[in-house]
């Protein structure tokens, strides 16, 4: 059995009947966040201004989505007076219909993210609740706000720290890992969505960066003192519109075991390093179950056809807003041919023995963007790491998962 691997979230030891009949809950990378969100309270301003106002509050900084980092491991967070000058001393006044009906399209501002409380550190207290703040800027240089951005990262980097470029951020310990999947997923969105889906007209951010609406008046271009204009009419105004929210796209991930349980099927993409080997994958299409979507993704790309499927874990996956549902799927007796004229995606698929798989777990685990490990055997597979879910799925087969009983 392989050693249990560092940097994952672990979850607090749990006795309930359902960990006792199907095991411990499992928590991927990019999981497991320290934070409680405390989602309801994102479109109370007056919650939003007191743990603004907090003096130790702590502030992410992310730069076309590179997060400010003391090194490639370890986040860096400023306070509350580093970020005054971008994006002023009351960010949250307002209401949100104080916000929209004072929205003018002229003047950029930039997304200012509440992530939650870290409830450790019970400094600053809101009615029952308390915890230290932790919020998010992005100091993407943008439209009117450009110096200042500019200005801000300057500041920051001659503090002796930097925005870590390039990557995937995998090296980040695992709760700091959460956070950063946290905001980088929102302010992705944030950017990709400045005009609204629905009429075209642009949008604003409210409710702590974690919605965008579609104001019906515009200040720009109204003299001072002057009435709003009013904008064209829109679809997301009139009740509940998931154009106004960010959007999380469901992928599946498989481990496909042949149909005796010896052997695991693997493919790869020519674009990968030379002997490297991952498990199948495909997003989840509108009205599809996750075990159809396993089923069509492994037919699709390999030709094997798999009967029964079996929800292992999920993985938040912030490139840009997947969530990757782990599963492991058995291949039916006459479906284990490889026939990869279907769908062209893969450059090769093949069955390996858990014997080889173990091989590659133990001495041929690395990142796409790594140099292979020098533990890498002569023929031997490469493997993604266990910070990949990938990693887990294919691990939680060698080691026992398909021999799991119930306890009781």
């Amino acid at each position: 059995m392989t050693a249990a691997p560092p940097n994952l979230p672990v979850l607090p030891d749990d006795d309930s009947m359902l960990s006792r009949k199907f095991g411990r809950e499992v928590a991927n990378y990019f999981s497991g966040s320290p934070l409680n969100r405390v989602s309801f309270l994102r479109s109370d301003h007056d919650f939003l201004n007191k743990a603004f106002a907090y003096p130790s509050a702590s502030f992410l900084l992310m730069n076309g989505l590179a997060p400010l980092g003391k090194d490639r491991s370890t986040l860096a967070y400023v306070g509350r007076d580093d970020v005054l000058p971008l994006i002023g001393p009351e960010p949250f006044k307002q209401t949100e219909a104080e916000q929209v009906r004072n929205f003018n399209s002229a003047i950029d501002k930039p997304v200012v993210l509440f992530l939650g409380l870290d409830e450790k550190n019970k400094g600053f207290t809101f009615k029952e609740f308390g915890g230290h703040p932790y919020f998010a800027v992005d100091v993407t240089p943008r439209g009117t706000y450009t110096e200042k951005a500019v200005g801000i990262a300057e500041a920051v980097q001659k503090k002796g720290v930097d925005f870590i470029a390039g990557g995937r951020h995998m090296n980040l310990s695992a709760p700091e890992a959460a956070i950063y999947a946290q905001a980088r997923a929102l302010f992705d969105w944030n950017a990709r969505n400045p005009f609204c889906g629905g009429c075209g007209q642009r949008t604003m951010s409210v409710n702590a960066g974690t919605k965008r609406v579609c104001p019906p008046t515009d200040l720009a271009g109204v003299p001072e003192g002057g009435e709003p204009q009013a904008r064209g009419a829109c679809p997301t105004r009139a009740g509940i519109s998931n154009l106004s929210f960010p959007r999380t796209d469901p992928t599946v991930i498989m481990a496909v075991v042949s149909a005796d349980g010896t052997k695991i099927l693997l493919g790869r993409q020519s674009r990968w390093p030379p002997s490297m080997f991952s498990t199948l994958a495909g997003f989840l299409e509108p009205g599809e179950s996750i075990e159809e979507a396993v089923r069509r993704e492994v037919w699709e790309e390999s030709g094997v056809k798999v009967g029964r499927v079996v929800i292992h874990s999920s993985q938040p996956w912030p490139y840009p807003a997947n969530l990757m549902i782990g599963a492991v799927g058995q291949a039916t007796p006459d479906g284990e041919t490889i026939d990869l004229g279907n769908d062209p995606e893969l450059e090769k698929a093949k069955w390996f023995t858990f014997d080889e798989v173990r091989e590659g777990l133990q001495n041929g685990t690395a990142g796409l963007d790594e140099p292979a490990p020098s533990t890498l055997k002569e023929g031997g597979i490469r493997l993604p790491p266990h910070t990949a879910i990938a990693n887990r799925l294919i691990d939680a087969v060698i080691n026992g998962f398909l021999s799991l009983s119930p306890k009781i």
